[in-house]
């Protein structure tokens, strides 16, 4: 029998004050809400990427920028270079478009609607925002929720199926409204959250340790946790080729800014993807002559870098390549110049692999990555 909502609710939040974990966006359960600046940027650093791997850039973000008003005053540059080894770089540039919107504004909004019509934001971003920064009664349906919601009452629709997600979204609500008397509407999120991330785990879940457990259908009918959320299978990322190389002119390497798009603002070693049947080393000259019009030979090939995007798998082949002249912009790359310095620019964890290969070049970049 599915639980009601009050008695999820009187279960949870007892169990998030005192099993929560301390992490430096978070603020303490039944006090003061959290920070709205501190709360939408530790938002945008989690998704898709591990709390562990959050926490020292979210600590360096307000190092540089303690405030909102300070971050809207960076430059692209400035934050691409520190979210450098993050992953997903749309999310720094919506990140700085939010800010710079908002500062102009007089601050974030404090509502669903208003934080929704800032670049980027959407449904679980601002329900978390308008619910931890302003105790707003706005439910929040990511990863962890599903799968804990799914467990809890034997859901057997798939979460990102239509169906599927408008009961999951359905059921978070109906949570929130058994939290309307006491208003905690924020700690009830971060307590789904704080479940399927510790607790209600995609493997081996603790049932045991779960304060829900008595409610729970799937644990009652002896099935394996597991097994749910039921998931259509992923399709498999799309393979593509592509040829990179290393130029030193003067101490430094060549290098472009990618264009609006994946990786968009990131420098690199001058790269190109390939349409099937391109040789690899002629790919290699014809990158410096249309990407940055240097004419070059091709030496010695230093190996390939595998790099996963979403639904992408680039398996790039680095050559080592001689020329002289000045490098510049043609038709890919907004900028092109020699980078001395890696701390000059903003490099992905692709570009800091490329740079691997090569010879030593003065840049420290083998043990960096995401």
């Amino acid at each position: 029998m599915t639980a009601t909502a009050p008695q999820i609710v009187s279960a949870l939040l007892p169990w998030y004050e005192a099993a929560h974990r301390r992490l430096p966006w978070r603020p303490t359960p039944g006090g003061e809400a959290g920070d709205p600046y501190h709360v939408l940027l530790s938002e945008l650093m989690l998704q898709q990427t591990r709390v562990d791997t959050v926490v020292p850039y979210f600590e360096r973000f307000l190092a540089m920028w303690p405030t909102l008003e300070a971050f809207a005053r960076a430059t692209e540059d400035e934050v691409l270079k520190a979210w450098a080894g993050l992953g997903y770089y749309s999310r720094a540039r919506n990140l700085l478009a939010c800010a710079q919107k908002a500062a102009a504004d007089g601050g974030l909004p404090q509502d669903v609607p208003g934080l929704e019509a800032l670049p980027g934001i959407g449904p679980y971003t601002a329900g978390a925002v308008a619910s931890i920064a302003f105790g707003v009664s706005a439910p929040v349906v990511d990863g962890n929720v599903e799968r804990v919601l799914s467990r809890l009452d034997g859901r057997s629709a798939d979460p990102r199926s239509t169906q599927g997600r408008k009961a999951l979204w359905a059921r978070a609500q109906q949570l929130h409204d058994a939290t309307e008397a006491s208003g905690r509407h924020g700690d009830l999120n971060q307590a789904l959250m704080e479940l399927g991330a510790t607790v209600c785990t995609p493997r081996r879940p603790q049932c045991s340790e779960c304060p829900v457990r008595p409610h729970c259908v799937v644990r009652a009918s002896g099935e394996d946790p597991e097994s749910l959320p039921v998931r259509a299978a992923r399709r498999k990322p799309t393979l593509v080729r592509g040829v990179a190389g290393l130029l030193r002119i003067e101490g430094g390497v060549v290098m472009g800014r990618r264009p609006p798009g994946l990786l968009g603002g990131m420098w690199e070693p001058i790269s190109l993807e390939l349409d099937k049947g391109d040789a690899l080393r002629p790919s290699v000259v014809r990158a410096f002559s249309e990407r940055c019009g240097l004419a070059v030979q091709v030496a010695q090939r230093r190996g390939q870098v595998v790099h996963t995007f979403t639904h992408r798998k680039l398996t790039c082949t680095v050559y080592d390549v001689r020329g002289q002249g000045e490098p510049r912009a043609l038709d890919y790359y907004t900028e092109v110049r020699v980078v001395r310095d890696p701390a000059d620019v903003a490099l992905s964890t692709l570009a800091r692999r490329i740079l691997a290969l090569g010879p030593q070049l003065s840049l420290p970049l083998a043990a960096d990555g995401d």
